[in-house]
């Protein structure tokens, strides 16, 4: 297994997202392009980037001063347990409302309220658990 947010792992889950049509495909349906970086919440910058086009993720790697649109940051022990037990729905609702998820940019509010988003975006989650994921060095 490849380092979380590391360039290796970042094309891991681009792989296993554009195989998952319940993610790339709906995703393409509404057109989504986007900028997503991840990362921890103790560092100013985000480790990952991820770019979406037409719901397929066209670059992911390490974040090189891209300008996100969604940028979540959560402890490592935190992403470390949603990689390995994943994390539905009703988890995500309790890790943003506890302060466990943040959302540096982005509106987590309205893509919960939006199921064409909200759908896809839990699933990214267990395409996480699918690839797993070590700790950083």
């Amino acid at each position: 297994m490849a380092a979380i947010f590391s360039d290796a792992w970042m094309k891991q889950l681009m792989d296993a997202w554009n195989n998952e049509p319940d993610v790339s495909q709906k995703l393409a349906e509404i057109g989504f392009n986007s900028v997503i970086s991840c990362g921890f919440k103790d560092e100013d910058n985000p480790r990952g980037v991820f770019v979406v086009e037409n719901g397929i993720c066209t670059r992911a790697g390490d974040w090189n001063g891209e300008k996100p649109d969604w940028d979540m940051r959560a402890d490592m022990k935190d992403w470390l347990k949603w990689v390995e037990k994943g994390i539905g729905m009703m988890g995500l609702g309790t890790a943003y409302a506890t302060g466990k998820l943040k959302f540096k940019h982005g509106d987590y509010k309205a893509m919960m309220k939006d199921p064409r988003m909200a759908g896809p975006f839990v699933k990214s989650f267990g395409l996480m658990q699918k690839i797993g994921a070590d700790e950083l060095a």
